[in-house]
């Protein structure tokens, strides 16, 4: 098995149909359009209906990953859900995918690692197909953020966005697929980005909800410090693991979360801004949606090219970071 790769065959995405701009979040707490936008690059999102849930959007970003690569529910083996925001605790969510996706021989779970759970995702996939154990894989990382939200907290509601994305990954043999991937984690600052309530720690109840521990809290300016070094030396990681340099990446397809952080990013590894794609702007941050949206509109708009080396990065709660490169 050991020319056996990890190949992208095919993506997806789907996102809600209700836009909220940065205009619409003014009427609704203390920020500004223009604060919005100098501080995270976001202008809008898309945020689902009181009625949508996530395996809808998971289903259908997994439903065009398959057309695009050609296979029928039946050839999968293995779905991988990476998400924070799941239908209900119990099952877990992918199984509802399968179902909706009528892949009645695949297995399903789900895993957690906030805004970098796409990268481990693939990671784990890409460890099923090396030794042999499947050939087909579903991966999809997707979130509804936007019911995790305090919408009176300017400093996070802002944020995040809704939406999924999807990839599927086959068995080929030859140079193009997979090349390596870097997984990191730090519990000591699983304070940064965290949702206190709802767990075995703070389980339901009257009191954890009046304390509003249902929502997603976040020290932005801690979080930003570590995110940028955290996320160069995993780029640098998976890039000397590969035998490759950073001027052989053609794209960069960051975790859109801040421009800021993915400018600074860019600049230590000398890649130019048209060497980088972002959609935050229009999408904002879908956490562990984020990558495989925009891997997406890029396969979709004919942006990627064969043998282009592209190079996923994502940093997210937990905290989490990790790279992953990729020969298209």
């Amino acid at each position: 098995m050991a020319n056996i790769r990890s190949r992208i065959r095919g993506t997806g995405r789907s996102l809600p149909e209700k836009v909220l701009t940065n205009f619409d979040i003014e009427k609704m707490v203390d920020t500004t359009d223009e604060w919005i936008t100098t501080r995270t690059g976001i202008r809008e999102r898309r945020i689902a209906r009181e009625d949508e849930s996530l395996s809808k959007f998971a289903a259908e970003a997994g439903r065009q990953a398959m057309l695009m690569a050609g296979l029928a529910p039946e050839d999968l083996d293995l779905i991988i859900l990476a998400t924070v925001t799941m239908d209900q605790p119990i099952p877990a969510t992918s199984c509802f995918v399968q179902e909706m996706l009528g892949a009645k021989k695949a297995a399903s779970f789900d895993i957690q690692a906030g805004c970098s759970g796409f990268i481990y995702a693939i990671g784990i996939a890409d460890q099923f197909i090396k030794t042999g154990a499947y050939r087909h894989i579903l991966v999809i990382g997707g979130e509804i953020l936007s019911k995790f939200l305090d919408w009176n907290d300017r400093a996070t509601c802002v944020l995040f966005g809704d939406g999924c994305g999807a990839v599927l990954m086959a068995a080929e043999e030859g140079p193009r697929g997979l090349l390596s991937t870097s997984l990191h984690s730090d519990g000591s600052m699983a304070d940064f980005i965290t949702l206190p309530g709802g767990g075995s720690k703070i389980p339901v109840s009257h009191a954890m909800i009046d304390a509003n521990l249902h929502t997603i809290k976040m020290k932005g300016n801690e979080t930003f410090k570590i995110a940028v070094r955290s996320i160069e030396s995993a780029c640098r990681e998976a890039i000397d693991k590969a035998g490759l340099t950073p001027g052989d990446v053609r794209w960069f397809v960051p975790h859109q979360a801040n421009t800021r952080i993915i400018s600074a990013v860019a600049d230590r590894l000398g890649w130019p801004p048209e060497e980088i794609y972002l959609n935050i702007d229009r999408i904002g941050n879908t956490s562990a949606g984020s990558i495989p949206i925009a891997l997406d509109e890029m396969v979709r708009a004919g942006k990627v090219a064969e043998n282009d080396i592209l190079l996923f990065a994502a940093f997210g709660a937990g905290l989490t970071w990790g790279s992953a490169l990729v020969r298209w």
